[in-house]
């Protein structure tokens, strides 16, 4: 603030307005995560009278405790990590690939290729021919399944191959003149230098990985497999169909909402500590791939 003297007053006003704008917006973006905290360390009486708003009410741990002795908690958050890990690393092993292919001036029909790869972005099978896919390939019901069947999205082979088309051919050029192969070219040169595009895409996967729930809820039918965003579906329609526990709710230390915010907490820690990592590459990636010169 100390600068804006040296301002004109309408730039001075714009420049005021602007901090404002951004302040209220960043506190909008914020006050979910604040509310949903606040919600998991309060009473259940309290959240259920909707009297928490800004601050815990009735500060407890008892929706902590209550979902972190759960076996199928554990469960669910390991088959999360696994979702999450293998299916980011398989999609990249695809993503990357596809990209330097398309990338390469000299692949035949790569026009046709390139369209063929955005018309799934735009249009796709449905859900029950995708559905009827899975489970002629014996997809259903597997950890497999869930990897694999959801390895390949078209924005971000075209991200990554717009990002593969600004790196300068001088590059290739060196390596092929010192007897560099297609794949050394590649593993080599390309990826080395697109970090900041494959750090993008890969969080791209993560995310999506790590908040799978639709297709997590269709395809696997046994618990011990499902996802920790299924498993908070299943808990809140256990303690919502659960009559003894409906009928403590005046005096219980938790409930549904303080448990499923509990539980929303939890799932939420992971990316937090890998979103800060990757976010220096974040900006940048999207700039470089998503802009072609």
């Amino acid at each position: 603030m100390n600068k804006l003297h040296l301002y004109s007053r309408g730039d001075r006003l714009f420049v005021i307005v602007n901090m404002v704008l951004i302040g209220l917006f960043a506190l909008s973006t914020l006050y979910p995560f604040i509310y949903i905290a606040s919600l998991s360390l309060s009473s259940g009486f309290e959240a259920r009278a909707g009297n928490v708003i800004l601050t815990p009410v009735g500060w407890t741990l008892e929706a902590y405790k209550r979902v972190l002795a759960e076996p199928m908690f554990w469960i669910s958050y390991k088959n999360t990590f696994i979702y999450t890990i293998f299916g980011t690393l398989t999609s990249l092993a695809f993503i990357i690939p596809g990209a330097y292919a398309l990338s390469r001036s000299q692949l035949y029909g790569r026009r046709f290729w390139n369209l063929a790869v955005a018309f799934t972005m735009w249009f796709n099978a449905g859900l029950i021919p995708f559905f009827l896919n899975m489970r002629d390939l014996g997809l259903l019901d597997s950890y497999l399944g869930i990897i694999i069947g959801f390895a390949v999205n078209g924005f971000n082979i075209i991200l990554l191959r717009n990002f593969f088309e600004g790196i300068p051919q001088s590059f290739e050029e060196a390596a092929r003149m010192d007897g560099a192969t297609e794949f050394q070219v590649l593993w080599k040169v390309f990826v080395p230098l697109s970090k900041p595009a494959i750090a993008t895409v890969a969080l791209f996967c993560i995310v999506s990985r790590w908040n799978g729930f639709f297709w997590a809820m269709v395809l696997l039918q046994d618990e011990d497999k499902i996802p920790l965003q299924v498993y908070l579906r299943h808990t809140i329609s256990e303690l919502t169909d659960d009559e003894e526990f409906a009928s403590t709710l005046l005096t219980a230390s938790y409930s549904v909402e303080t448990v499923s915010a509990a539980i929303i907490v939890c799932s939420i820690i992971p990316i937090l500590l890998i979103y800060p990592f990757l976010q220096k590459y974040f900006t940048k990636g999207i700039l470089l791939g998503g802009v072609k010169e």
